[in-house]
């Protein structure tokens, strides 16, 4: 059996609640979480004492002994990344195969600084939401897209992710230039690519529901509304990153989004002006 270590901000949350049972049922028992460390209690939560004995893991004094007993690892803090990088500097230099939850960090410089550890130590990692699984985004043909456009919920500094990593997964890094369009409400901003392609997402309010648009180069359309499945197929891949140790996601796309998300925050100050975005993903 492999073991899994849970590396986390604070452990009473959604994917730390979750993922343990999701992983072990997804490999039939061949991979358990059974370690965890985590930075702090949660306020007004449960200590991560009361949560580990409720879970059946084993709770650790260190990022250390979480990274040296086990197999894989998962660095969570899910809403908060800005903790990202502590929590990853020495699982990304470990050698042993690490998820990172989303938002792999809050800004690019830190992104490149946590991808480049992962490089020099040849770690096998990736990050991502995990709406780049959903069922009706993997069945589409990448080639040939034109421009997309893309419907869902949430606020721009938690939940554009979710739209973003579907977009970049579709069409690519080579993102050239962005702006922001939206409102004080609903957020919304356009990307334009390299090649001239172009892609737009809008955040609807918490009631929309995920719905993608697309327009092929010879000019047919798919319209997507809904997404299923992509919690069920992100652990299947996860689970088979933790055997094969191959990323599911290029580290190259990664920074892209992470660089978006930093300057699509800045955007929304200046809206309706083109925002250049750095060359060198």
């Amino acid at each position: 059996m492999k073991k899994i270590g849970l590396i986390d901000y604070y452990l009473d949350q959604y994917h730390a609640v979750n993922y343990p049972t999701w992983i072990k049922d997804a490999s039939q028992g061949r991979m358990e979480v059974t370690y965890a460390y985590a930075m702090i209690d949660k306020p007004d939560g449960k200590t991560n004492k009361d949560f580990c004995r409720e879970m059946g893991i084993e709770l650790l004094s260190s990022i250390e002994e979480v990274i040296d007993k086990s197999d894989c690892l998962i660095v969570m803090s899910p809403d908060h990344s800005e903790f990202h990088e502590e929590l990853c500097r020495l699982p990304l230099a470990s050698g042993k195969p690490v998820y990172v939850d989303k938002t792999f960090a809050p800004d690019r410089a830190s992104a490149r600084r946590m991808i480049s550890i992962a490089r020099d130590s040849k770690t096998p990692f990736f990050s991502s939401s995990a709406l780049r699984f959903t069922s009706e985004y993997r069945e589409l043909d990448k080639r040939g897209i034109e421009a997309i456009h893309s419907r869902g919920p949430g606020s721009f500094d938690t939940y554009a992710i979710h739209q973003l990593e579907p977009i970049i997964a579709l069409m690519g890094h080579k993102v050239e230039k962005i702006m922001y369009v939206g409102t004080k409400n609903t957020p919304a901003l356009v990307l334009r690519f390299a090649d001239g392609r172009l892609a737009s997402m809008a955040q609807l309010g918490w009631e929309c529901d995920f719905s993608l648009a697309l327009n092929y180069q010879d000019d047919r359309a798919v319209v997507l509304q809904g997404a299923s499945d992509f919690y069920k197929n992100f652990i299947d891949e996860l689970v088979a990153f933790f055997d094969d140790s191959l990323p599911r996601v290029p580290a190259e796309e990664t920074l892209q989004i992470m660089t978006i998300l930093e300057y699509g925050q800045n955007a929304l100050n200046t809206p309706d002006v083109w925002i250049e975005l750095p060359a060198d993903i």
